[in-house]
């Protein structure tokens, strides 16, 4: 069976977050890179594998996929085995937790979280674009409200959807990455479950492989 194709550069979130997927069911794979500065991802040949020009793409013989949510489920529906189940869809209340945080992360905890990511590493030292010190305040308290209601949960379950690792704590994994990289990573310091919980997530075998992937820039 021929391997798998991700499309974009190993250091995007949402690449990493596919691949991460991929790690983890131990399915063959190959990534593709795509030189973003030189506008390949909207090139005809990428648009024939994402139609908006985005990464990243993904193939599995004559099936194209976009959207890394969305390739992450293919895969862990793909490769489930009684050993590596991280959607749970056999327990329809499991399975419905999953979904739940994973809607959160989406909708939520991204939204609050990736304003500082861009605003103290991929701006300035990605861009050149100075750090709006405003947008970083007003996106660190609305974390801060995100952080207490996982706190919460956390401090009753060792992982989001329960006493079990999910996609849904997978899914935290890129963005979270890079902002333990930023000058506010303390802050989960203030939340000892929260802590507790990402420091599970990083002694995973896989996060660690993509982990060694993507070197954040220097804050």
């Amino acid at each position: 069976m021929a391997p798998v194709k991700v499309f974009g550069p190993a250091m995007s979130t949402n690449v990493a977050r596919v691949i991460l997927c991929v790690e983890e069911v131990g399915a063959e794979y190959e990534v593709v890179n795509i030189d973003m500065k030189g506008q390949e991802h909207k090139s005809p040949g990428h648009l024939a594998r994402n139609p908006f020009g985005q990464i990243p793409a993904f193939q599995d013989g004559d099936l194209l996929l976009w959207e890394s949510r969305a390739i992450s489920k293919y895969v862990l529906r793909k490769y489930k085995t009684d050993e590596v189940d991280l959607l749970r869809e056999g327990n329809l209340e499991e399975a419905a937790m999953v979904d739940v945080w994973t809607e959160v992360e989406a909708h939520t905890y991204n939204p609050a979280l990736s304003p500082i990511v861009y605003q103290c590493l991929i701006g300035p030292m990605m861009r050149g674009v100075p750090t709006d010190e405003k947008v970083v305040a007003e996106s660190l308290e609305k974390l801060k409200k995100v952080l207490e209601v996982y706190e919460a949960r956390l401090s009753k379950h060792s992982y989001l959807a329960g006493d079990f690792a999910s996609f849904a704590d997978l899914n935290h994994f890129p963005y979270t990455f890079y902002f333990m990289a930023t000058p506010h990573a303390a802050l989960f310091d203030s939340y000892p479950h929260v802590k507790a919980w990402w420091e599970r997530l990083m002694a995973r075998p896989a996060v660690k492989k993509i982990a060694a992937t993507m070197v954040p820039p220097k804050a």
